[in-house]
């Protein structure tokens, strides 16, 4: 971060305050890894609440992959991935799922709850 001039960094300072004052985090970063960029303007595309209105579905999702497990197989088991994965994907999106964004998605990603924050 040795790029910051004196300017941003007096700005960046008030948004720390503002954040945590909040009970928000806050931090600086710099380039963003590609990969993970790539696996987020994918998951962008799952946002809309359209794609969680199967309230039974996400109930679903949400206990199966109370334990690690691979993405795609244990998709399969609630049925045709093509239906499901949509839902699996938003609830990323919201962050009640999550897995390592560093690393490309595959159908053996493993994919777990959040941690209750």
């Amino acid at each position: 971060m040795d790029r910051i001039d004196a300017r941003s960094a007096a700005k960046f300072a008030a948004a720390r305050t503002a954040c945590e004052a909040m009970g928000w985090g806050y931090r600086v970063v710099g380039q963003v890894d590609p990969v993970r960029m790539a696996n987020v303007r994918w998951l962008v595309g799952y946002r809309h609440p359209r794609h969680g209105a199967d309230e039974e579905l996400v109930t679903r999702l949400l206990a199966l992959f109370s334990v690690p497990s691979p993405r795609v197989a244990q998709a399969a088991l609630l049925g045709d991935p093509v239906a499901v994965l949509p839902t699996l994907f938003h609830l990323f999106w919201l962050g009640l799922l999550t897995a390592n964004l560093s690393r490309p998605l595959s159908d053996a990603t493993l994919v777990s709850q959040a941690e209750a924050r």
